[in-house]
């Protein structure tokens, strides 16, 4: 069991449109979640996820950024990189 299984949880009413409610059924009648709360929460999480994704992205570029303009030349930096995806 994951931690969050035993987290506290609080009750929300949210309003959504016919159309979003069917997606979320037809989402529960493929069997990828169980209830809407269940699919709610996955939306959350996979928010929450892309969010500190991003904000490490932002990161990287300011410190890239304030590091000042390097000395490679841009087929360097290229090979640099394939040289990384191929480890």
């Amino acid at each position: 069991m994951q931690l969050s299984e035993f987290m506290a949880t609080i009750r929300k009413t949210i309003t959504l449109t016919e159309q979003q409610g069917n997606w979320i059924k037809s989402r529960i009648n493929d069997g990828d979640f169980t209830n809407d709360s269940e699919y709610v929460r996955d939306l959350i999480r996979r928010d929450q996820e892309q969010l500190t994704e991003v904000q490490a992205i932002r990161a990287a570029l300011i410190k890239g950024e304030r590091s000042g303009k390097g000395s490679r030349s841009v087929d360097e930096i290229m090979q640099a990189v394939l040289d990384r995806r191929n480890l």
